[in-house]
């Protein structure tokens, strides 16, 4: 079962209703006229009537629209990355964050960070690829030791990613503890809430994001595939080793992107497939896409909803879906025991 127009364009409308609210809603409210001006005015090259200082300009591209993409883009990825997680270990509770791969991309980030790589395209690129190779390792190693036999339990899982996320963020707090410079900064990022701002970090999260999601969104078939068990898959035609490195691959590239980019956002990429699943079914060729959306989505009000509680003070988003997930996770724990869930 494919993708279909219903709920395609029931999650493109949130999208696009969470992405307005995203871009007018702020310490400063821009409101929907002026924004529609200010967009037109734009793209005819001209200064708005509306805005004849032009703070409203600054605030809408260089400050919030930036930060919307950005989160869009974080979102969509780590939601795309959670569901393909859970479908290749096909366990309910595997997500970037609560299998140690969010803390694993953390890690390396902070690594690079601490190296002070020189402002330049290839030092530039040494937080994601970090970042990678960090979140790759995480990965690998939740699995291995969570692994019995042909199959890895939820318990296990669950222990072995607690584990790597604790080493992790131990070897991350060493490492802030020990470096000059920037501390607050490097906690606020590890609790998701990026300090960066302008259109750069939105340039270096989107080729990762669209290739990590773009090879992902080609696996839907070998992934329904895979929930009847390797050997079964392997009968059916699927290269199960080759499907477990690519998605391996992508899903841990778009979550070491994310983190990177946006700091460590916990329990979007379980939440968000789960009540995709529940609403619109679990064939991959659908949940995957309508998850990302909606995952972008979802960050985008969290986001909003992050620097309003406390204005003008600013809430780390990621403490937000923190709150939001850990009684939902408590959740999901107890219905997956249910056999019908899966």
């Amino acid at each position: 079962m494919k993708i279909t127009a219903r709920p395609l364009l029931i999650s493109l409308g949130y999208l696009c209703a969470a992405f307005l609210i995203s871009i007018v809603v702020g310490s400063v409210f821009i409101p929907p006229a002026t924004l529609l001006d200010l967009i037109t005015s734009a793209l005819r090259g001209e200064s708005s009537p509306f805005d004849p200082n032009g703070s409203f300009s600054t605030i809408l591209f260089q400050l919030r629209l930036p930060r919307t993409v950005l989160l869009l883009l974080v979102g969509a990825s780590l939601a795309g990355s959670g569901s393909a997680y859970q479908g290749l270990f096909r366990n309910p509770l595997a997500d970037p964050f609560l299998i140690g791969v969010a803390s694993g991309a953390g890690m390396g980030a902070v690594i690079a960070m601490t190296i002070q790589w020189p402002y330049t395209p290839l030092g530039l690129l040494a937080v994601p690829l970090a970042a990678f190779i960090g979140a790759l390792l995480a990965v690998l190693v939740v699995s291995q030791l969570a692994r019995v036999g042909k199959t890895i339990p939820t318990t296990n899982l669950i222990l072995a990613g607690v584990s790597v996320s604790a080493f992790s963020s131990a070897v991350s707090s060493l490492l802030m503890i020990n470096s000059s410079g920037e501390l607050r900064r490097a906690i606020v990022w590890l609790m998701g809430g990026s300090t960066m701002t302008g259109w750069g970090p939105v340039l270096g999260v989107l080729p990762y994001a669209a290739i990590g999601l773009t090879a992902l969104l080609l696996l839907g078939h070998p992934l329904n595939v895979l929930q009847f068990g390797d050997e079964q898959a392997q009968q059916l035609g699927v290269p199960v080793q080759k499907v477990r490195r690519i998605v391996i691959v992508a899903a841990t590239l778009v979550t070491a992107a994310a983190v990177a980019f946006a700091g460590v956002i916990g329990f979007v990429g379980l939440v968000v497939p789960h009540i995709v699943r529940i609403l619109w079914g679990g064939d991959y060729r659908r949940l995957l896409p309508l998850s990302m959306i909606c995952g972008a989505g979802l960050l985008l009000i969290t986001d909003v909803a992050a620097r309003t509680i406390i204005a003008p003070q600013e809430i780390p988003v990621g403490i937000i879906t923190a709150l939001m997930g850990a009684p939902f996770f408590l959740w999901v724990l107890k219905r997956s025991k249910s056999q019908n869930y899966w």
